[in-house]
């Protein structure tokens, strides 16, 4: 049998989904990715405002791209063996994940991209099933 992997991913997590003969393994990398940086202190409506209590958007735009890439990066090395990939997930995450593949030259490997939902470890399983059952 063919090495399947479905991944169901977002920009916190991935959930990966290794199709066997016996069943299928499942396991989850979390991003740790932090949600956006607010500003401290008064707001804006309320009192004065100043420009240094928030951090510049570049900054935290590279500490976010930085996670980002190890975050793919360790997908991408869970899932390198495999054959047939099958990603979906809710938003562009799945796209910036099947770009990485390509620049890995990986990305023939993938049998199928997908818009989803949020799902729970359950339903990621069993979509994946259906759509190597399908194949």
């Amino acid at each position: 049998m063919a090495n399947r992997i479905g991944i169901w991913i977002d920009h916190r997590r991935a959930v990966i989904v290794t199709v066997l003969d016996q069943g299928e393994q499942i396991d989850t990398i979390s991003s740790n990715v932090e949600k956006h940086a607010e500003r401290a202190g008064d707001s804006p409506l309320k009192g004065r405002y100043e420009a240094q209590q928030v951090p510049a958007d570049d900054k935290r735009q590279r500490a976010l791209t930085g996670h980002m890439n190890a975050f793919y990066d360790t997908v991408i090395d869970k899932i390198a063996t495999a054959e047939t990939m099958f990603i979906f997930g809710p938003g562009e995450a799945k796209g910036e994940l099947k770009r990485r593949l390509e620049n890995r030259q990986l990305g023939s490997r993938v049998s199928a991209l997908e818009t989803a939902d949020k799902l729970t470890d359950r339903q990621i399983s069993a979509k994946v099933r259906h759509h190597f059952s399908a194949s």
